[in-house]
């Protein structure tokens, strides 16, 4: 067998490995989400005795009677600090932007029918901008 036949025998194998990585592959999916906040953030403990922050963001697409707006439920699992502590203190209106995991939760209410969620974990915030002070 000449070089050139090795070759492209070898070339037209498939790869079983990536090449690019030797973690485990993870099936995550990012959301990018630019919006105003519904309400203040809040501060809540999980079953677990965990704290975690939660809060809405509304986006909203199209003008006039097309418009369209769409509620994402955020969760952020901060240490006590300055981080926890912004978060925490930014008014309802504030334009923000999330970046986040998003994973679809499904589950069945109390009248036995099959509901999904969508679940955003925050991995970064920044605040693009914030409500305006009310003039006296």
């Amino acid at each position: 067998m000449s070089f050139f036949s090795r070759r492209a025998v070898a070339t037209a194998a498939p790869r079983l490995s990536r090449a690019f990585s030797a973690s485990a592959r993870r099936d995550i999916a990012k959301m990018t989400i630019v919006g105003n906040l519904a309400a203040t953030p809040e501060l809540r403990a999980t079953s677990t005795g965990r704290e975690l922050i939660e809060y809405a963001v509304a986006s909203n697409t199209g003008r006039g009677e097309n418009r369209q707006t769409s509620w994402f439920r955020v969760a952020a699992f901060l240490e006590e600090g300055p981080r926890r502590d912004f978060l925490t203190s930014l008014p309802k209106g504030s334009t923000v932007f999330v970046e986040g995991d998003a994973s679809m939760n499904t589950y069945t209410d109390a009248e036995g029918k099959p509901k999904s969620s969508l679940r955003i974990l925050q991995r970064n915030i920044e605040v693009l901008r914030r409500p305006a002070a009310p003039t006296e």
